[in-house]
């Protein structure tokens, strides 16, 4: 164990990157995915009003053991602090727990932080596997990673993530700590600024072909999709359609990554005629959105207020997602709905639930 983490470190040390085990180990070849970095390009740090809402120190780092033969390398006891994954969107989230509890460094967050993506987190929720390569750089601490995922920041699961649960007889439990909306994305130049929820449904079983039968221009509609199993596809197929099935889409019509979706509706060539799906945090803070729109759905744009009231009708939350009878990481997610909690959820950015 100590000669592949050595290699897992060092490997880490030199390319800098928070998601390389797909290289890492034969059996982690499952995890072939550059994880939830790789969709992210714009910034992500402290509001301008951040502050300290904890200080209680109920959830802290083990002690850190020197690595034999490499005196400052070393490897880290998880504590009481739960080990996480989760989806791409909640990433910012994870981060904001890290600066609350532990007082991590904006230069340690990329390799701490180290989020597979959501069909990923679920797997290894569930089966009781690692999250390998989690790293404090400053500190040259590799995180044990034998330890199992305790928690998970997510998008809810879809039928076959809770299938997969039911068959391993685990238990989720799921505690929603903040609001975002499930927003649909055309290029700016599309002079449509709302559809409705039958519109919605219409345009993905196949019954529109142009714009023009939406009130728009006589072009071409394409309409794009994400891979079943991510987050935004779960919401789409369950949510949004509610059971319809949705048009078969071609292979260069479903967006493999979050930012594939943005750009892809963004662009000049398909992207007139386009029509996506993502969550507003993602769109409005974690990618590039130039060259894109949001649309209002029955008229209501996806805003604060409503969200928090309802009027918005794709409203969804995120959740903490925990083994049931874990109990010191039970204690951890009903943090994340209590006051402080919530403030942390505000500082984050996102749209707490009060």
């Amino acid at each position: 164990m100590m000669k592949r983490l050595l290699c897992l470190w060092l490997a880490l040390m030199l390319l800098a990157l928070p998601a390389l085990a797909e290289e890492a180990d034969e059996d982690e070849d499952e995890y072939a995915s550059t994880g939830s970095w790789s969709q992210i390009n714009q910034a992500v740090g402290k509001s301008e009003d951040w502050r300290q809402v904890e200080t209680d120190g109920r959830f802290a780092l083990g002690e850190k053991t020197p690595l034999e033969g490499y005196e400052d390398l070393f490897i880290g006891d998880w504590g009481t602090w739960p080990s996480m994954d989760g989806s791409t969107v909640c990433v910012p989230m994870a981060m904001e727990l890290a600066r609350q509890w532990l007082g991590l460094e904006e230069g340690d967050m990329n390799g701490f932080v180290s989020f597979s993506t959501t069909p990923y987190a679920y797997d290894r929720l569930i089966q009781g596997k690692p999250n390998p390569l989690v790293t404090i750089k400053s500190q040259g601490v590799m995180m044990d990673d034998t330890h199992p995922v305790d928690l998970i920041l997510a998008t809810y699961p879809n039928a076959d993530e809770r299938q997969a649960a039911a068959d391993a007889g685990v238990e989720l439990v799921y505690v929603p700590f903040c609001y975002d909306a499930f927003v649909f994305m055309v290029n700016e130049t599309n002079p449509v600024d709302s559809l409705t929820v039958a519109q919605i449904r219409e345009i993905y079983t196949g019954q529109h072909k142009t714009w023009e039968t939406l009130g728009g221009l006589p072009q071409r509609l394409y309409a794009y999709q994400r891979p079943h199993g991510s987050g935004s596809q779960t919401a789409m197929e369950e949510m949004v359609m509610d059971g319809l099935p949705i048009e078969e889409a071609q292979r260069n019509y479903i967006s493999d990554g979050m930012a594939d979706a943005v750009r892809q509706i963004g662009n000049y060539t398909n992207g007139p005629g386009a029509i996506g799906y993502s969550y507003l945090y993602y769109v409005s803070t974690l990618v590039e959105n130039s060259g894109i729109k949001v649309l209002a759905i029955d008229g209501v744009a996806p805003t604060a207020e409503n969200l928090q009231s309802g009027a918005y009708p794709y409203t969804v939350c995120y959740y903490a997602v925990y083994r049931k009878g874990d109990e010191n990481t039970e204690a951890f997610a009903n943090w994340l709905v209590s006051e402080a909690g919530q403030e942390a959820v505000r500082q984050a950015g996102y749209v707490p639930l009060r």
